[in-house]
């Protein structure tokens, strides 16, 4: 007869339930961090982003709090986000940010008002909705502060705003993204709209200076003085047509228009801007539905398609649909580029994790080391993964198409 040790088989049981109970503890933790895959494309990336980095301010894994343009482009798309969804996640985390960096007097602290650059404002687009929600004045101070930055700012001498003070006599087609749609809406909430003829000036001076005529497109940047070494002597213009420039002039146009009323003077031809620019972009849309880093020179030897400005163009192409500006047959462009976002550019990890590749790290013109606007130049650039300027503008372009 076999003699059973209930000690032992007690002991054994426990150890079961232990280990069984761990195990669906874990299974359970694991399918709570999984990002379902039947959420749209919008609010998969913004999930992901968020259980990359909690805080906003570490996106693109900073080390310390940075008052930062791209992570205001970034933040703009979860308000944009949170209106849609009503999802409260989205909403801390913009308001987390600004917390991050706005005092109760309103203070924004790591902002200099001497030290004029257009990328200070473009996170001071999410104090707007802040300041409308929750009434609280440090919000309202903090862009009374963006908004008389203007005033004393730098402008060349046909009236345009440098891109930076470090940058005498240039204007770039980054920097009307970066101050413009905040300047429009400022002056139209605030000021009846007396600063919008000023703000389409800066429209009218790069169109003026920065179209070329051989490709109907944008060049990066213009030089009044023609003095910098990247400057045509004749023109003042950058060598090179950059995607990220042409996504940013878009984006501005796209998002600036929201602010001019119908009977405004120059909102039609700010809409016939862009109604040229869409038109030019189509040209060069690849057949992955995907745009080059340098756009017209396709088939140049270490060119590739870029995410980060392929996903502006989605954005302001299906935006200007969407209200109006543009004819409706620019929203199979649109569609036909996100499509190749998504086939192409994007990759999800078995947790549904998101993440966007093939982004251009930055790129700039001049500065130390010195940036000479080659093909050689945007090309050495490094290649990257989930970079901010390509998250925030995918978030933008996804949630534009509703997809």
């Amino acid at each position: 007869m076999i003699s059973i040790n209930t000690g032992f088989f007690k002991t054994l049981i426990i150890l079961l339930i232990f280990f069984c109970s761990k195990t669906i503890a874990q299974v359970n933790n694991q399918s709570q961090n999984n990002i379902a895959d039947n959420l749209k494309w919008s609010e998969r990336m913004a999930l992901s982003i968020i259980k990359r980095h909690p805080d906003a301010w570490k996106i693109d894994n900073h080390e310390a709090p940075k008052w930062d343009y791209k992570i205001g482009m970034i933040l703009t798309a979860y308000q944009k986000l949170y209106e849609k969804t009503n999802n409260q996640k989205y909403y801390d985390y913009v308001k987390g940010y600004a917390d991050t960096f706005i005092d109760e007097k309103g203070t924004i602290k790591k902002f200099d008002p001497k030290n004029h650059s257009l990328d200070n404002i473009n996170a001071g687009k999410i104090l707007f909705d802040l300041y409308n929600k929750t009434k609280e004045e440090k919000y309202l101070t903090a862009l009374k502060t963006l908004r008389n930055n203007f005033d004393d700012y730098p402008r060349t001498q046909s009236g345009g705003f440098w891109h930076k003070k470090i940058y005498p006599n240039q204007m770039w087609l980054d920097g009307l993204y970066m101050g413009e749609p905040f300047y429009a809406r400022y002056t139209t909430e605030y000021e009846k709209g007396e600063k919008l003829n000023d703000v389409a000036h800066q429209f009218e001076l790069l169109h003026q200076h920065t179209f070329d005529k051989k490709t109907d497109l944008y060049f990066h940047a213009w030089d009044e003085s023609k003095q910098m070494a990247w400057a045509n002597k004749e023109t003042g213009t950058a060598p090179h047509i950059w995607l990220r420039a042409l996504g940013w002039y878009g984006m501005a146009l796209v998002d600036a228009l929201d602010y001019f009323p119908k009977e405004h003077p120059k909102r039609n031809e700010l809409i016939k801007y862009l109604n040229e620019l869409a038109i030019a972009v189509s040209k060069y849309q690849d057949k992955s539905g995907l745009w080059y880093q340098i756009p017209n020179l396709q088939n140049k030897e270490g060119n590739y398609l870029e995410a980060s400005g392929s996903s502006m163009l989605v954005y302001f192409l299906a935006k200007g649909v969407h209200k109006g500006y543009l004819p409706p047959k620019f929203e199979k462009v649109a569609n036909k580029g996100f499509e190749g976002l998504i086939k192409n550019l994007i990759k999800v990890d078995k947790d549904g994790e998101v993440h966007i590749t093939q982004v251009c790290a930055s790129a700039g013109l001049g500065g130390n080391p010195y940036r000479d606007g080659s093909f050689e130049y945007y090309m050495s650039e490094k290649i990257v993964t989930d970079n901010s300027h390509g998250l925030g503008a995918f978030l933008l372009a996804a949630i534009e198409l509703d997809k």
